[in-house]
């Protein structure tokens, strides 16, 4: 290898260095096959959107700060129906009832089944400076999507969530052809 090239490789993965550390990690994703993003938009397009807590992202930190500085960020980050995500309850519970569920450090055999049929969830040791959320999108007590994602953060406000929630939410709400439902019995000829 000539040493330009090799220069030119190193320099290349110096550059790279910094965009790996910002990077966050999504974790193994499901779908259940009820799943369909057309659903979602249909249900989410110019409303409000629930979006539940539970635990603590940052023990050292009020629950509440935590709350406000992540909606702004989750907001920026939103896909692509023009919703508004909330953390207030519906004033009267709708059928069916859409919600995304981020549980923060969830313990390992608490699973979508139960995040959407409420039942409290149990929690493992938090990472300090890690921010490690399990997401689960709803429809009434059914697990349509989840997935897991993390990234080294220290604060509420710390960017790398604003671009981890950018990845989370792609993922949560794939658009993806593949993922849409199989309808038979087409008479295409």
């Amino acid at each position: 290898m000539r040493l330009k090239t090799k220069i030119a490789a190193a320099l290349l993965g110096l550059a790279a260095l910094p965009a790996a550390t910002w990077a966050g990690v999504i974790g193994g994703t499901y779908y259940a096959p009820q799943y369909d993003y057309r659903e979602f938009f249909a249900a989410a397009d110019g409303r409000n959107f629930q979006v539940i807590l539970y635990g603590t992202a940052f023990p050292a930190v009020d629950p509440g700060t935590v709350a406000q500085d992540l909606l702004p960020m989750m907001q920026a980050a939103k896909p692509r129906p023009a919703l508004t995500f909330t953390y207030q309850d519906p004033p009267e519970r709708p059928r069916p009832y859409y919600r995304l569920v981020l549980t923060f450090d969830p313990a390992n055999d608490y699973g979508s089944n139960s995040v959407c049929a409420g039942i409290p969830p149990r929690f493992k040791q938090n990472r300090p400076g890690f921010f490690y959320v399990f997401a689960v999108y709803c429809r009434n007590d059914q697990a349509l999507s989840e997935t897991t994602a993390w990234t080294p953060a220290t604060a509420p406000n710390d960017p790398r969530i604003a671009e981890l929630f950018r990845q989370l939410f792609q993922v949560v709400w794939s658009d993806s052809p593949a993922l849409r439902p199989q309808i038979g019995g087409s008479d295409r000829r």
